[in-house]
């Protein structure tokens, strides 16, 4: 049975408002963990290993999930997440030692609302309208980003940690209400799973054997790992090559989401009603070697706020279009499990980018990261030219 277009619509926006939502909780943590990880006396490098902990949990936690989505339903899994959340922050607030800011990042593990939202999207919007509605995602992303970052650092200021982190479990609250009563237990038209393990390994990598997927994943995770390796070593960057009060990094924070608004919210549906998607990969791949290379050069934060758009426009760009061709060549009972491998690249890439972006950091300073970004994008874009772009003919 498929629901009149107009319901569909509406399920659409409740997604968006509790994507929003769960993104401005998740901003409003980032003002006060590392504030409270300085007072239990954590240093750089274990901070590092609380966001690897963060990573490995999610990574693990990514495919899992969205086979769960697949199996149980969109309600089910967004209900998880939310529930998931509450518990993150409770445990947040109430958080004092070394050892319980490790434990209340255990939650973490079913804390996936944005690959949630991304299925129901997926599932509820017609195949050439996706690439626009996923995009869509990520304006809720950039309000999440600014009322999450200004919400926080008020809050933490004025009335204490504890609170801001309650205030955030409550939060999380509302929009687990808000999916019991809005979205359907069923986004998916019609539903036949080849197995309702959940825990199915063969299940995740048989989409790797459809057309064109695994040259996609293949790309969306060599081409993402230098931008990744770069966001995830930015605040360091620019604390200590920017000499960026925090006041001012808020500030720079900010600008990033307004600039992927933007991007998301009026740029990308009118790229993708004119244009394939894979010319639209090849553009942004090879944008993003441009940009590595004015990275290399940039040499204050005036360059960097130049650079930051067509940064984020290749960012933006690549992510919606990559995930868009990606749930299109699977079938539609599959799009949870592949938005979950999706989310696992971003895992992936938090996990071992401190790492990585340590070493070059330390050795080679920060043109490294803009020279390998260079170096890597112009390679894939080659590749790409090479297999002529086409990755999948679009499935009816």
């Amino acid at each position: 049975v498929t629901p009149p277009p107009a319901a569909k619509q509406k399920v659409i926006y409740i997604t968006y408002l509790v994507a929003a939502l769960d993104i401005t909780w998740l901003f409003l943590q980032f003002s006060i963990t590392p504030y409270l990880a300085r007072r239990l006396g954590f240093d750089t490098i274990w901070f590092g290993y609380l966001q690897t902990t963060v990573g490995v949990i999610q990574l693990l936690g990514g495919p899992i999930y969205g086979r769960f989505a697949d199996v149980f339903g969109a309600r089910a899994a967004l209900s998880v997440s939310c529930l998931a959340s509450v518990v993150y922050f409770l445990l947040l607030a109430v958080a004092d030692n070394t050892f319980m800011l490790f434990v209340h990042k255990l939650p973490a593990v079913f804390m996936h609302v944005l690959p949630g939202a991304q299925m129901v999207v997926a599932d509820l919007s017609e195949n050439e309208k996706r690439a626009d509605a996923l995009g869509k995602l990520g304006l809720c992303f950039g309000i999440g980003m600014i009322a999450g970052s200004s919400l926080g650092g008020t809050l933490s200021t004025r009335f204490g940690e504890k609170f801001a982190a309650s205030f955030a479990a409550v939060g999380s609250f509302v929009s687990l209400l808000l999916v019991l009563n809005f979205i359907p237990k069923q986004t998916k038209i019609h539903t036949k799973g080849s197995s309702n393990s959940v825990f199915n390994l063969g299940e995740i990598t048989r989409l790797m054997k459809f057309p064109g997927v695994a040259k996609t994943f293949t790309v969306k995770i060599i081409s993402g790992l230098p931008a990744g390796i770069f966001q995830v070593m930015f605040s360091i960057i620019a604390i200590n090559f920017f000499q960026l009060k925090a006041e001012q990094n808020g500030y720079l924070m900010a600008y990033f989401g307004i600039v992927q608004m933007v991007i998301q919210g009026a740029v990308i549906g009118r790229l993708t009603s004119r244009f394939s998607e894979s010319s639209l990969l090849m553009l942004s791949v090879g944008i993003s070697s441009l940009v590595g290379l004015a990275q290399a050069m940039m040499t204050n934060v005036f360059h960097f706020c130049l650079i930051v758009i067509p940064m984020m426009f290749s960012l933006s760009v690549f992510n919606v279009i990559t995930d868009s061709m990606l749930t299109k060549s699977v079938s539609p009972s599959d799009t949870g499990t592949m938005l979950g491998l999706c989310a696992s690249v971003q895992s992936l890439l938090r996990t071992v980018g401190p790492t990585i972006g340590g070493f070059l950091y330390e050795a080679y300073g920060v043109p490294s990261f803009g020279y390998i970004q260079c170096i890597i994008n112009a390679a894939v874009f080659s590749f790409l030219l090479n297999t002529g772009g086409r990755s999948q003919p679009n499935r009816p």
